[in-house]
């Protein structure tokens, strides 16, 4: 039996890149979607239905009950519809997979106030509105007796993780995505519900549009395509399934690789039994500084 057999689904930004694999697998895992998009450009300008429902018009060609919706998750209202419209049509919701989002990059010395807006509400807010209306959904359903396993799929980046110049908007917003997948993982286990987040590797439209990328997309390969965004669904259809065993955890995910991201940890120690002088830190951290490193491997 497919993994996501008769599993309610919202996935959004699933009109293009990363959303429409993901949606298109759920499809031939057995799911029924809600493909939520609203169509606009890179930088979110516009609006546009058509992504959507073409997605949606693929999921049903490959067997699969869906429906398309063009609500803005980062609109509060917007984000309760789209729960609202996966329970009236199809009865239940047993997964969101948050996925939308926008560029707008810029040096922090060159950044407006409304690209610094713009991308933290499509990001955060985008991520956090549905997650908020689908866990009151699942609470009032738990409470009422229907218990049933629910997962939430969340997107970050490494960006966020590891600090890309340029993106302090975006950066900002994905690091504070992986964050509340672990603040839902804890406050939602009560209700049957685990929240785990992926960090992607992939060609799409915004990873095209971020500097230095294409160029690294574009070297030569042999055979298997490790930029392929279809690389990533399995991964996220894995942490939507039922009987997942993971909370409140990170994946990378680039082609073939996978690799499990710790959070936040406390490293190189000092203590002292008084209050600190600056001379006396001068001295004590100087070891630090040598080891200090933002060099991360992803390979």
């Amino acid at each position: 039996m497919p993994s996501l057999d008769g599993r309610v689904a919202i996935i959004t930004g699933a009109g293009r890149g990363l959303g429409r694999e993901h949606a298109l697998f759920f499809a031939r895992e057995g799911a029924r979607l809600v493909v939520n998009d609203r169509g606009g450009d890179n930088d979110g300008a516009g609006v546009d239905a058509t992504p959507a429902e073409e997605v949606a018009a693929e999921a049903r060609a490959l067997g699969a009950q869906a429906i398309a919706n063009s609500d803005d998750v980062a609109d509060w209202d917007g984000a309760r519809r789209l729960v609202e419209e996966a329970v009236e049509v199809y009865g239940d919701l047993d997964i969101v997979v948050n996925n939308a989002g926008i560029l707008r990059d810029r040096y922090i010395v060159n950044m407006t106030e409304q690209e610094w807006d713009d991308v933290v509400a499509v990001h955060l807010k985008g991520h956090f509105a549905p997650t908020r209306h689908a866990a009151a959904y699942w609470r009032d359903e738990h409470k009422a007796g229907r218990q049933a396993p629910r997962n939430l799929v969340h997107t970050s980046s490494t960006s966020g993780l590891f600090a890309n110049p340029g993106q302090a908007n975006y950066g900002a917003a994905k690091s504070a995505i992986a964050t509340m997948s672990q603040i839902a993982a804890k406050e939602l286990k009560r209700y049957g519900v685990i929240s785990n987040c992926i960090s992607p590797g992939a060609r799409t439209r915004l990873t095209l549009a971020t500097p230095g990328l294409p160029e690294i997309m574009a070297a030569p390969m042999s055979g298997f395509d490790a930029w392929d965004p279809a690389n990533v669904a399995p991964l996220v259809a894995y942490l939507s399934a039922a009987d997942c065993p993971f909370s409140g955890e990170m994946f990378y995910i680039k082609g073939g690789v996978i690799k499990r991201v710790q959070s936040w940890e406390m490293a190189d120690r000092i203590e002292k039994s008084s209050t600190w002088t600056v001379d006396e830190l001068r001295a004590s951290l100087a070891p630090f500084a040598d080891r200090a490193s933002t060099h991360v491997d992803m390979d």
